[in-house]
This record gives C-alpha cells, sequence and structure tokens, in this order.
C-alpha cells in the first residue's frame, strides 16, 4: 500500500494538470467570446454613431436652410415696410397733381389779360378758383380729411377758442366765428378749428 501511494499521488497530479489545461481552454474559449462580442458590440455603436452623426447633418442643413429663409423673408418685409412708409402718401400726391394743374392753367390764363378782357378773365379766374376749390375739397375727403363742423355747439376736442368776444345772437361759450378752420383724418384731429366764443 505504501508504495502504491506515490503513484496515487502521480496520477492525481496528472489530473490537475489536465484540468488545469481544461480550465485554460475553458477560459480561452469565454475569453474569445467576449473579445466576438465586445468587438460586434463596437461595430455596432459605431455603425449607430455614423447613422446619428448623418442625421444630426442632415437637421442641421435643415435649419440652416430655415434660418437662411426667415432672414430672407425677414429682410423682405423690412424693404416692403421702408417702402409703404417712403410711399404711402403716393396716391394722395397723385390726387394732388390735378389741382396743381388747375391752378396752372388759371395761372396761364392771367397772363393773356388785358385791359380789353380784364372782366372776362376775372369771371373765369372766380369760376376756376371755385372748381379747384371743389376739386381739392373731394380729393381730401377722397383721402378721409374732413372738415371740422363748427355750426354745432363748442367742443374742446375738436374747437380752439382763441378769444371771447361780445355777442348779442349768440349764447355764452356759442362759437361766433371761425378763424381757421379745423380738419379731422379719419377719427383723429389733423388740426383743430380756431374760433371765437360769446362771453
Amino acid at each position: 500500500m505504501l508504495y502504491n501511494t506515490p503513484n496515487l499521488f502521480k496520477g492525481g497530479h496528472n489530473m490537475a494538470e489536465e484540468n488545469k489545461e481544461e480550465i485554460q481552454e475553458v477560459e480561452e474559449t469565454e475569453t474569445n467570446s467576449q473579445e466576438e462580442e465586445v468587438c460586434e458590440t463596437d461595430s455596432s455603436l459605431e455603425a449607430e454613431l455614423e447613422a446619428y452623426k448623418a442625421q444630426a447633418e442632415e437637421y442641421k442643413d435643415k435649419y440652416l436652410r430655415a434660418y437662411a429663409d426667415f432672414e430672407n423673408a425677414k429682410k423682405r418685409l423690412e424693404k416692403d415696410k421702408a417702402n409703404a412708409v417712403a410711399y404711402a402718401n403716393e396716391s394722395f400726391a397723385k390726387d394732388i397733381l390735378a389741382v396743381m394743374d388747375s391752378f396752372d392753367n388759371a395761372l396761364a390764363s392771367l397772363k393773356d389779360a388785358n385791359e380789353e378782357n380784364a372782366a372776362e378773365v376775372l369771371e373765369k379766374m372766380k369760376e376756376g378758383v371755385e372748381l379747384t376749390y371743389n376739386q381739392l375739397k373731394k380729393i381730401l375727403e377722397k383721402n378721409h380729411i374732413k372738415e371740422i363742423d363748427c355750426d354745432c355747439e363748442f367742443n374742446p376736442e375738436v374747437h380752439q377758442a382763441i378769444m371771447q368776444v361780445d355777442s348779442d345772437e349768440h349764447e355764452s361759450g356759442d362759437i361766433v366765428q371761425v378763424m381757421q378752420k379745423g380738419y379731422t383724418i379719419k377719427d383723429r384731429v389733423l388740426r383743430p378749428a380756431m374760433i371765437s366764443t360769446a362771453k
């Protein structure tokens, strides 16, 4: 029995070495499979990262295009607004030119006046002035500019009393005389009417 013991130990030693080798093989196999999994995971992550990068570039491109369109639209609106302000009175100015033409005609007829046709020219001038006045009044009304009514009671919002006068025909505070006509543009006072009131 004693002589066989070393053989048992020897056999046990061989078994331990074999087990050790098997363990090493298993560990190497596991390590290799883990490395393969890591490589596959890395490849998958890299592909996913590239996809996100491409998507980010696409969104960036869309943003830059949208921003450029917005800036261009903003510049166009600012230009349109500036033009609207600069030429806001264009329609009114065109209407006024007709009145200027009437005055030009009147001045031309005055140059042709002499002692023989003075009465005729004066009559035509009077008629021409009345027509021009009515023409101008229509143009003002077309552009929402209206004369302030002074045949009513005194209204401090549209009338400006610059003096008080004695009047037997009017009650105290009533409008006696219009010194300068006033005008409104739409619902806003363009110029108050300057009037005198009774004491």
